[in-house]
């Protein structure tokens, strides 16, 4: 009885030392995205409100795993691009599962006044664009495939959930042994030109019309629909977009970090603020 006493306080103990190892990880700010309808690098137009919610675990004074899941949206919209001519727009929500591990440069953070640090890892996410016809309408755009994509030799029809590599980096401010605040910057490297519907070039209109209607080819070009535009749908083979350049997102914002369990840093246990919440 006394044994199994003493082996149960153990496995209790144990299970209260490693849980205050775990973190929850809010994240809030703004999401954007750069491609073929947004070509500078980082900007805040088009901007949207993005959060996430995460757990971490830290495996080592320097290092902590993480995972997290990230909500947000992107948009594009070439009136403030350099193509207005071709008056195409998105927008896209974006769902996103990570796994990653981060490094503290300075650790452990309760230690130091600002807490730098760098993470990477592996997302997948889903996206879905969309835009809005002339009278208000809303149309997904994979499925009118507007460059082609299913129909077109040469030219797949591109998944909606796919594989992303997630990095950046950020600085932690310690409130209180349990508690940081933060900034980040997350970069997401894609391996897709299709999350705002728009890659390479245009495909020939009687053949688009005949596959996929007269939507396909009302959305895959809008310069008609300018006061000045230009009427005539472009020639097939001439360029819509530039494949030589995968799309990308990126988020912007603040985080919050609990330690779980509570209960201080205790002898063995030393606190470093995880970053990586998206």
């Amino acid at each position: 009885m006394k044994t199994s006493v003493i082996s149960a306080l153990l496995i209790l103990f144990t299970i209260g030392t490693n849980a205050q190892k775990f973190h929850l990880n809010l994240f809030a700010g703004v999401s954007n995205y750069q491609g073929d309808l947004q070509d500078k690098g980082i900007t805040f137009n088009h901007a949207h409100p993005a959060g996430g919610v995460g757990i971490s675990y830290d495996i080592a004074t320097h290092f902590s795993i993480s995972t997290g899941i990230t909500l947000a949206k992107v948009s594009g919209n070439d009136e403030y691009g350099k193509n207005r001519h071709r008056n195409l727009n998105f927008t896209s929500n974006i769902t996103e599962a990570n796994v990653g591990f981060e490094y503290y440069i300075t650790a452990p953070v309760e230690k130091h006044s600002l807490t730098p640090y760098l993470f990477a890892g592996i997302a997948v996410y889903h996206f879905n664009p969309y835009t809005f016809d002339s009278a208000g309408k809303k149309y997904f755009l994979k499925p009118l495939s507007t460059e082609g994509e299913g129909f077109v030799p040469g030219r797949k029809s591109y998944n909606l959930t796919q594989m992303a590599i997630p990095f950046g980096a950020g600085v932690k401010l310690s409130l209180s042994d349990n508690v940081n605040v933060g900034i980040e910057i997350g970069y997401r490297k894609l391996f897709t030109d299709y999350l705002d519907d728009v890659s390479t070039t245009y495909v020939d209109e009687n053949l688009l019309l005949a596959n996929r209607g007269a939507e396909a080819v009302q959305l895959a070009y809008r310069g008609d629909e300018l006061k000045n535009g230009v009427q005539t749908y472009p020639a097939a083979g001439s360029k819509r977009g530039n494949p030589n350049h995968n799309d990308s997102y990126y988020f912007t914002g603040i985080t919050l970090s609990f330690r779980l369990g509570g209960g201080g840093l205790g002898k063995y246990t030393e606190y470093r603020c995880p970053g990586n919440v998206l």
